[in-house]
């Protein structure tokens, strides 16, 4: 019924920046809150940002001041704006997106992964 679509990873070197795209798509009649979300190797996921759709924003603190996330309600799309990126960033990065289709679907991309090496 609705599918959510991460890009933009890829490798990128230590201090470089790299930004995050995720579209929703399908049957939509709306989108509520939204966020960015990743899981390195042997640790779980753990949540980077959320937006609702009104645009207030909540960040986890180790990416607070580097990463930036954002939405174009028009696109039902959401954005990761990521600088100053470290090697610890490294991990698959997902999307998540609570969309109203005929329900209310807690929506999961398959995932993009981010390197950041030398």
């Amino acid at each position: 019924q609705v599918q959510v679509v991460e890009s933009g990873g890829g490798l990128v070197q230590p201090g470089g920046s790299l930004r995050l795209s995720c579209a929703a798509s399908g049957r939509i009649f709306s989108i509520g809150a939204m966020g960015w979300y990743r899981q390195a190797p042997g640790k779980q996921r753990e949540m980077l940002a959320t937006i609702s759709r009104g645009s207030s924003t909540n960040y986890a603190d180790s990416v607070k001041g580097r990463f930036t996330i954002s939405r174009d309600n028009a696109k039902n799309s959401v954005y990761l704006q990521m600088n100053s990126l470290k090697p610890e960033d490294t991990a698959v990065y997902y999307c998540n997106a609570q969309v109203l289709s005929l329900q209310w679907y807690d929506t999961w991309g398959q995932g993009t992964q981010v390197t950041v090496s030398s």
